[in-house]
């Protein structure tokens, strides 16, 4: 373009009229004013709660509008919501769903129709459909227009509450859940009463403790709640029951979820194979029932610790404790939310005292003055006034005589009422009715004016007459507990096989058509032992490869120090044979471990895998070779002692080796168990929690006994769950009878019956099994002594000797009759005294400290030595037998060596 066209151009830019220039602004700066006022907004106006009343913004109009339109009968929902659109800058469905979830939360809102199920997931029917009204207790708390600020609405048509006036720590009771722009707040729900319980011990100046309480009932573990603030963690369970050997019921679901879900999630790890399931039943109405069908062989016990494990039977909640606090975000903890609320209310109720005083005062002072002005006939001196200001005057100067008692000056407003009077009032007053009204007056004033001087005394007697008047039926429903921790694997069905293929070394689920190994879920690890001694632990997957020569393959127990290796080896490919004992604890994954000393070439030339610590005996086999004269001996591994996987061992022989054969099988040597039962979990444990049951060999078993009459003896398992009736759990000793007072339904009397347990790990009913069969009492004491009372006054009281009364019989027995009245209350006396016989103590001959014994510890091959070693081998011999005893000694005194307490 030509220099001349440009210049025209340029004259007719020049001469376009204003309002058509463009304008360029950056967007940058625009864009960051913007969000920051949009992030405000939704913060400050939407998202977050206030600390004044605990309420959002949209839930503050709702109640101002219910107020409103309250005239004690339900309103519809729909005219609720258009009415609180007056206010509220948002659409009718926002305010809609605001207000079914106060309503849901039982305590703001009465509530008729359809309002949804929080135990379902349900919505609530539409809004034209379901009716509302506020609450008594609403009413009582929550509203004050004396104590109210108020404010313009959005489009300053309306006046609307800055904040409303509650008191009581209603963000506490209610919760509240909010996303905002850059940050959210989650605060959980409380029990009423406990916040009631709480704020008491605040004003008193004592400490408190507050915890989540859901609606929806279930179990939870506060143990990390951390005040509710960043960080913190709350565990949240159902409530899961067998019903019976096929059948688990859930009768409370944890917060955040519902049935709904929940149902999903178990059919969704159903379906992945975590669980296994028969179906499942839906029985939830007013109270939540969901009935889960178990296949058979599938144990109740595990799969309540699979539910947990795999589906929404358990969540983990993670509190954030954001409030509005002087137009801020800010965050703290529950427990100072609830201080700064309870300052409120006693803020608050010490400004109702104060507008009631004024109000009584002036109440006070303008009876007197009526009382003044009609006494002393007053008004007969404007008779003859002919002006307004003359009137004034005149009542005035008539006053003024007597009232050197008021407590203020009288104002030409109150003579202006005076004026009011009317002459029917004036003609039929009572000094006496107006002197009482007075007094009465003056005692209302004082008794305001103790409230005021013991503010916080009058504060605690509020907040117990609300738990009073609104505490009952709003007791805690979720119980607190401290959860043990469920270890996945050991829970998961394993639903998987598990294949291995030894000649080209490779395992995995897929290799149908090869060696099964076990059953294994998709979560296991695999333990691999390959016969150059290496070691290798590897996650379950369709194929893997994991090296030729593969002589063991299990799935891998972490923290397993009940499995223990026994192994021979050949150090490389000339050297000695050693032999050892380890346990496998914990790896890392597909990490290659060597077993055998180092060497690649080193051959291993047996090995077992114990699950309960055997030590089982074996014959060694030499190869004829020189003029070694002994070729065969036997070694019992229980004289070695368990030590970690990296040991070289103890000299077997530093011959040539021809084969190990398995001569007899060993017992375990590993020492009891001490194991307590915590009832506060209801779990067996090995960490010294709660009532210590006894020490426990492999063989032995506790005793369960419960109220419905059922009882059995069994191995102890640390992931077994305990019946809510359960009277009896101890160490079960086979020769020590167990003796029963019950009543029969059939028969209508009572009997006692004495029975041992004849078949283990079988569940049996010791009393009749008519429903109207009865327990009276349970003893396991050798001589127990019982006294019953009757219910007849007139028949006295007996002592029962079970020893004395009934020989022991079978556990179907009836027994013999005790009585045909009716029995009060049986009580257990104290037993006879009998001397119990001592339990054979097992030694624990273990050594687990790697430095306690030398490998080199005894040569078993001594005889066949060489003359010229003889010497040697016979001071060897020695040295190692001193040092065995040494060790011996040590750990006998040393019983309780946490490196020996393994689980079964």
């Amino acid at each position: 373009m030509s220099e001349e066209n440009n210049n025209y151009e340029h004259d007719e830019e020049l001469n376009q009229p204003l309002e058509n220039t463009e304008t360029i602004t950056k967007v940058t700066g625009m864009y960051k004013e913007w969000f920051l006022d949009y992030a405000s907004y939704v913060i400050l106006e939407r998202a977050v709660p206030s600390i004044e009343d605990g309420f959002k913004p949209v839930q503050r109009r709702i109640m101002h509008s219910m107020k409103d339109l309250d005239d004690g009968r339900y309103n519809k929902v729909a005219n609720i919501v258009g009415h609180t659109m007056q206010y509220h800058p948002h659409g009718d469905a926002s305010i809609a769903d605001a207000m079914v979830q106060m309503g849901q939360k039982e305590l703001l809102i009465d509530m008729q129709g359809n309002w949804g199920n929080i135990l379902t997931g349900d919505r609530a029917a539409a809004s034209r459909y379901i009716e509302a009204r506020l609450s008594k207790f609403a009413l009582d708390v929550v509203f004050n227009a004396k104590t109210t600020e108020w404010q313009a609405s959005y489009d300053g048509r309306k006046k609307e509450p800055v904040n409303l006036p509650v008191k009581f720590p209603l963000l506490l009771a209610q919760g509240a859940e909010g996303i905002a722009v850059g940050l959210s707040t989650k605060i959980l729900p409380h029990n009423f009463n406990e916040l009631i319980d709480a704020s008491v011990k605040y004003l008193k100046g004592r400490s408190f403790t507050i915890v989540p309480d859901f609606l929806t009932g279930g179990i939870a573990d506060v143990t990390n709640y951390n005040d509710g603030k960043r960080g913190g963690k709350v565990r949240v369970r159902a409530k899961i029951s067998a019903l019976d050997k096929k059948t688990l019921v859930i009768t409370e679901v944890p917060f955040g979820t519902t049935t709904s879900s929940l149902i999903d999630s178990i059919l969704k790890a159903n379906d992945k194979g975590k669980i296994k399931i028969k179906r499942i039943e839906d029985n939830t109405a007013a109270n939540v029932e969901i009935l889960v069908h178990l296949p058979a062989n599938v144990s109740p016990d595990k799969t309540i610790d699979a539910l947990y494990a795999f589906t929404s039977c358990e969540n983990s909640i993670s509190p954030l404790c954001c409030i509005i606090e002087d137009n801020k975000p800010v965050f703290i903890g529950v427990s100072e939310v609830l201080r700064k609320s309870t300052d409120f209310t006693v803020e608050l109720l010490k400004r109702e005292l104060e507008i009631q005083l004024h109000e009584l005062e002036e109440q006070w002072h303008f009876a007197s003055l009526e009382r003044i002005f009609i006494e002393n006939r007053i008004y007969r001196d404007i008779e003859e006034v002919e002006t307004w200001e003359g009137v004034i005057e005149a009542i005035d100067v008539g006053l003024k005589p007597h009232t050197k008692h008021l407590k203020r000056e009288v104002t030409e407003e109150d003579i202006v009422r005076l004026t009011e009077i009317r002459i029917k009032k004036i003609s039929k007053f009572d000094i006496d009715k107006a002197k009482q009204f007075i007094e009465s007056l003056e005692e209302k004033i004082a008794e305001v004016k103790h409230h005021l001087d013991n503010l916080i005394d009058f504060a605690i007697d509020y907040f117990k007459e609300l738990k009073a008047k609104y505490g009952k039926g709003k007791e805690r429903k979720t119980e607190i507990r401290i959860f043990d921790d469920i270890v996945a694997t050991k829970v998961v069905m394993r639903n998987s096989k598990l294949y291995v293929n030894r000649e080209e070394g490779f395992i995995g689920t897929s290799l149908r058509k090869d060696e099964y190994v076990t059953d294994c879920a998709d979560i296991d690890d695999v333990i691999v032992f390959r016969d150059n001694g290496s070691m290798l632990v590897t996650k379950v997957d369709s194929k893997t490869f994991v090296g030729k020569g593969i002589i063991h393959v299990a799935i891998f127990k972490k923290k397993d120090k009940r499995t223990v290796y026994n192994m021979i080896y050949r150090d490389g490919a000339k050297g000695p044979s050693y032999m050892k004992r380890f346990n496998v604890t914990s790896v890392t994954r597909d990490k290659e471990y060597n077993l055998a000393n180092g060497d690649s070439k080193s051959k291993v030339l047996y090995f077992t895998a114990n699950s309960n610590g055997e030590a089982e005996v074996v014959t060694i086999l030499l190869r004829a070779v020189g003029s070694v004269k002994k070729l065969k001996w036997d070694i019992d591994f229980a004289d070695l002692a368990i030590k970690g996987r990296s040991v070289r061992g103890n000299l077997v022989t530093k011959y040539s080796i021809k084969k190990v054969e398995f001569k007899e099988a060993g017992v375990s040597t590993l020492k009891p168990r001490k194991i307590w039962f915590d009832d506060t979990v209801q779990r067996l444990n090995v960490d010294s929690r709660g009532e210590l049951l006894g020490e426990f060999k492999a063989e032995d078993k506790i005793l369960i006994a419960t109220q419905s009459g059922k009882i059995k003896a069994v191995s102890p398992d640390l992931a077994m769950h305990f019946e809510n009736d359960m009277i009896v759990l101890e160490k079960w000793k086979p020769n020590k009878p167990i003796s029963a007072i019950y009543f029969d339904g059939v028969k209508e009397r009572y009997f006692v019956k004495r029975f041992l347990i004849e078949t283990p790990d079988k569940e049996e009913l010791f009393i009749s099994e008519d429903e109207k069969s009865k327990l009276e009492i349970i003893a396991t004491d050798y001589r127990p002594m019982a006294e019953v009372i009757f219910s007849k006054r007139s028949l006295d009281k007996i002592e029962v000797n079970f020893e004395d009364f009934i020989a022991i019989k079978g556990i179907k027995a009836q027994g013999n009759q005790l009585t045909t009245d009716k029995i009060r209350t049986v009580n257990l006396l104290e037993s006879l005294p009998y001397e119990e016989p001592e339990e054979e103590k097992v030694e624990d001959i273990e050594v687990n400290d790697e430095e306690e014994i030398k490998e080199e510890a005894l040569p078993l091959e001594v005889e066949d030595a060489k003359p010229k070693d003889k010497e040697f081998v016979e001071s060897k011999e020695d040295k190692a037998k001193k040092a065995l005893e040494r060790a011996l000694q040590k750990k006998k005194k040393d019983k309780d060596d946490e490196s020996q307490t393994a689980l079964f």
